[in-house]
């Protein structure tokens, strides 16, 4: 038979994860001469005499943090695989790593706050109040410093903290070292940040776009809601074709074609706000941008300033999805478990690492660090050490 060529098929298939047992054999040896022991030092482990290893506690934090898969579920997914792990066993394996994981995550903050410009937000989370079978509401607060579309190259990183309660002294105490421009909603806490002086304000037009766009989207529509949103879009359409540019030519653009439109914006808003009722949502949306203009204004004159603060609302995406599959954070100690993580993985996720190769990287070398060197350890500092298909992760 002479082979004349070959027809090759292919099928995608599925290999069930697995656990393995790693065992560490350290032989003992004794000196007849000085009459000594010695044995090779132990290897480090994340957790000092636990069992798990570092890529187990990185599946574990990613499969709940960022895939929101509660502790529960995973705990029925390791007993059929023949694995017995209780639900409390791995929340306490999750809070020994973020206590491991802390100096890590101050450092990610340090950075974020140097920046001279963050987005902000917050986002409500049930919390068990331990004896009272009952949930108060705490809050996971985002920072975001992401320069990327006005042409930097300087490392995107999201910092979350963890309060049981939205008092605006919260914010003023995580900003307490932060100076530059604070892109944010509308929410009065922020106010004090701003009296301080040392603190700008920049709005947002995504939540003035929204109230529109829900008064047009709810009943039969608004002709003047849908004018709203045509004239907001001219806006956004300028946003996108200057994204990625440096300020100064963003500034020198916005000046020239955003200007005029949003002057004349101002002006059909005072005018429409006359002919409607005053109690009227319309009114209500029309307020909101009005009392708020010289901040929604100000991205106009400074480069570096966004349109809105997507992307601290894009930070949050994922905790309003874990909130709707685990329910409630256990306690405030996990509320700031939580903020650790989400603060590791989002980073690690904006600057394109797979989050779990890079949460594995991490812990198989912390505990051993020192910790005046913790910026090593950040994730655009081990991108290059990860392989390519774990850095290439969205």
């Amino acid at each position: 038979m002479t082979p004349i060529g070959e027809d090759v098929a292919e099928m995608l298939e599925y290999v069930p994860a697995s656990f393995k047992v790693i065992r560490h054999v350290r032989p003992k040896l004794a000196c007849s001469r000085c009459q000594r022991i010695v044995q090779q030092p132990a290897p480090s482990r994340p957790i000092e005499r636990g069992l798990p290893g570092p890529g187990l506690l990185a599946h574990v934090a990613v499969a709940k943090f960022a895939d929101s898969l509660p502790l529960y579920r995973q705990a029925q997914i390791y007993a059929r695989e023949g694995i017995d792990l209780d639900r409390s066993t791995l929340a306490d394996w999750l809070g020994s790593t973020a206590r491991l994981a802390q100096p890590l995550v101050e450092a990610l903050g340090r950075y974020v706050l140097i920046a001279g410009k963050l987005h902000a937000d917050d986002i409500p989370v049930p919390v068990l109040q331990p004896g009272r079978g009952t949930t108060k509401t705490g809050r996971l607060w985002t920072y975001v410093r992401d320069d990327r579309p006005a042409g930097s190259h300087a490392p995107p990183a999201v910092w979350f903290r963890y309060s049981p309660d939205r008092k605006g002294e919260r914010p003023v105490m995580h900003l307490k070292d932060f100076r530059g421009v604070l892109q944010a909603d509308g929410y009065a806490g922020f106010a004090r940040l701003y009296e301080r002086g040392d603190i700008v304000e920049a709005g947002c037009w995504a939540h003035v776009r929204r109230k529109f766009f829900d008064l047009n989207a709810h009943g039969p529509g608004s002709p003047i809601a849908a004018e709203a949103l045509e004239r907001i879009g001219e806006l956004y359409g300028i946003e996108k074709a200057i994204r990625g540019r440096p300020p100064d030519e963003r500034r020198s653009i916005r000046q020239a074609r955003a200007g005029p439109l949003l002057e004349s914006l101002r002006a059909w808003l005072l005018q429409t706000l006359s002919t409607v009722s005053k109690k009227s949502e319309l009114a209500t949306a029309i307020r909101y941008a009005l009392v708020r203009w010289e901040a929604m204004t100000r991205y106009r004159d400074d480069g570096r300033i966004e349109i809105d603060n997507n992307a601290a609302e894009r930070a949050l995406r994922i905790v309003a999805l874990g909130r709707k599959n685990y329910l409630f954070a256990g306690s405030d100690d996990g509320g700031d478990r939580a903020a650790a993580f989400y603060s590791l993985i989002g980073t690690a996720k904006l600057n394109g690492l797979d989050p779990e190769a890079y949460l594995h990287f991490v812990l198989e070398r912390i505990a051993q660090h020192p910790i005046n060197r913790i910026d090593e350890f950040l994730p655009w500092a081990v991108a290059n050490q990860l392989s390519p298909t774990q850095r290439l992760a969205a």
